[in-house]
């Protein structure tokens, strides 16, 4: 056994896209820290598929986004179709998803990005920031104390290693051995259902459109899954198959392509699952933290998961580099559960209240499919404002904090924790200069003189916007100042350009931006 002394202020465990991301973000800062994962590489199967306009934006942050873009498959509208228990189906509505969330975002569509593929991407983007995956290590226990952890790690060859860290990211899935090790509940349940899923090529050629067929007991998605071809298949067994253990997608055959009104030619994958909906009830325990499935899992309604578990590392990773850097004080890391735990245990519930009625059984779930689902998509997809809050549902942009320790005040329609509004449409862009990943000051309009030297004095960076219509529309305040945290979330609103009440923020959180901040690790 070997022990790494001295080792990194920070040990990740999990290299999916949650523990990628998040060491994504410490290596573009530069702060030491040590990935490893038990598998022997990336995953080779795409579980996970949607890529949301947030995951974007934060992309965006990273330099990723348009990379991204290019690899994945844009989804261009909806089809609707009622099926039929005796066989086949018709459809019955078709919607556009093009430009669904114009002027919101920059990002206002919906992109399919297949997991597997998204992991090998960040692998070689965390590579060219000089970060590195440690595969075939697995961690098999830890202890804390006031002053770090100490990670029992097994590795693929037999041999074992002890890691002290300072602190210690659970990024290890739905079977998390950090959460078990620190004790954390995972409270919640397994719905009845078994799904199946499959990745596929059709007969008639590759489509960018999503399929849904509704129908009394029957469930039935297709969405494009590769560029290259393939589609992914996602349905309810047939209640008779649920009880075979050697289930293969020639035993529903039959039932999907008339459903789906496809013809199958190949089969890359094929499984069948049970879905979960749990949150960790704490996800942060002493110096160990706990990210994507390792603090929540739930019904893959509105593909969630993947997108939370990014903007996880996306809120932490920040707070992680700026404590061991000195930058910022260590109960800064005190505000990560209270602002992801919050939004977990909403999405869980949401998605519950969404995707229960929608499998159920009986004439309560067939209502639900065959009559209150049209509806829902008809409406949502056809006129501006519903179209824009079905944007705002699925995309994650309205994530926001307003009871963090972080969030402060208010200035026009933005308060302290939302969203940085994006008001780039037709204009300048103020997303661009997210990409410093530091802490920023935004006027958009005039900022005073007293102002411009606070920041100065600060080594804060300030950005100053003409005003526009775009900035009214997103519901920013004319003049008004807005602190900008890395993550793109205002900390403070302020409508008056109180310089003492931006100091007095600043002085609150310890935070720093001397060119010497960044030279121990004393965290």
């Amino acid at each position: 056994m070997t022990t790494s002394l001295g080792g990194p202020p920070i040990l990740i465990a999990g290299a999916g896209p949650t523990g990628l991301v998040l060491a994504l973000n410490l290596a573009r800062r530069h702060v030491p820290f040590r990935l490893i994962d038990d598998s022997a590489g990336p995953g080779e199967h795409s579980r996970a598929m949607a890529v949301h306009a947030r995951t974007l934006e934060f992309y965006e942050q990273l330099g990723l986004a348009r990379d991204v873009i290019e690899a994945g498959v844009r989804v261009n509208g909806l089809h609707l179709r009622e099926g039929r228990t005796s066989g086949g189906g018709r459809e019955v509505l078709h919607a556009s998803f093009a430009n669904l969330g114009g002027g919101l975002s920059p990002y206002p569509f919906v992109l399919a990005y297949p997991q597997d593929d998204h992991e090998r991407f960040l692998v070689t983007a965390l590579q060219a920031a000089g970060g590195t995956v440690e595969w075939g290590r697995t961690l098999t226990g830890l202890t804390q104390t006031d002053d770090g952890v100490r990670a029992q790690v097994s590795r693929s060859d037999g041999s074992r290693e002890v890691i002290d860290a300072s602190y210690l990211c659970g990024c290890d899935g739905a079977r998390s051995c950090a959460r078990e090790a620190v004790g954390a509940g995972f409270p919640g349940g397994t719905y009845e259902q078994l799904f199946y899923v499959a990745d596929v090529k059709i007969a008639r050629g590759f489509e960018r459109d999503l399929s849904v067929t509704l129908g009394k007991d029957i469930l039935a998605l297709m969405l494009p899954v590769r560029s290259t071809g393939m589609q992914r298949l996602i349905g309810l067994v047939p209640r008779a198959l649920t009880d075979r253990a050697d289930l293969t997608f020639e035993d529903i055959r039959g039932q999907v392509e008339p459903l789906l009104d496809v013809t199958v030619t190949s089969v890359n994958w094929f499984s069948t699952y049970r879905v979960h909906h749990r949150v960790a009830d704490h996800f942060k325990i002493g110096r160990t933290f706990l990210l994507g499935d390792a603090a929540h899992v739930h019904s893959p309604a509105g593909g969630q998961g993947m997108n939370t578990g990014i903007g996880d590392a996306m809120n932490l990773g920040w707070k992680l580099a700026d404590v061991v850097r000195g930058r910022a004080a260590v109960s800064i890391l005190d505000s990560y559960e209270p602002e992801r735990i919050a939004f977990a245990r909403r999405l869980v519930a949401t998605t519950d209240r969404g995707f229960r009625p929608l499998v159920a059984g009986g004439l309560g779930g067939a209502l639900m499919r065959r009559v209150v689902a049209p509806i829902f998509f008809a409406v949502g997809t056809r006129f501006e404002l519903t179209r824009h809050l079905l944007f705002r549902t699925i995309s994650q942009t309205t994530i926001h904090y307003p009871d963090s320790p972080l969030s402060e005040g208010t200035a026009g329609r933005v308060h302290g924790g939302d969203r940085l509004p994006w008001a780039g449409r037709g204009g300048p862009d103020n997303f661009a200069a997210l990409q410093s990943l530091d802490w920023q000051v935004h006027v958009y309009g005039v900022a005073s003189a007293a102002l411009r030297d606070a920041c100065g004095q600060l080594n804060l960076a300030l950005h100053a916007f003409e005003w526009s219509k775009p900035a009214a529309d997103a519901g920013l305040g004319r003049d008004a100042c807005y602190l900008i945290r890395p993550d793109g979330h205002v900390g403070l609103a302020d409508a008056s350009q109180d310089v003492d009440r931006l100091t007095a923020y600043v002085r609150r959180l310890a935070l720093r931006w001397s060119p010497d901040a960044s030279s121990s690790y004393p965290a």
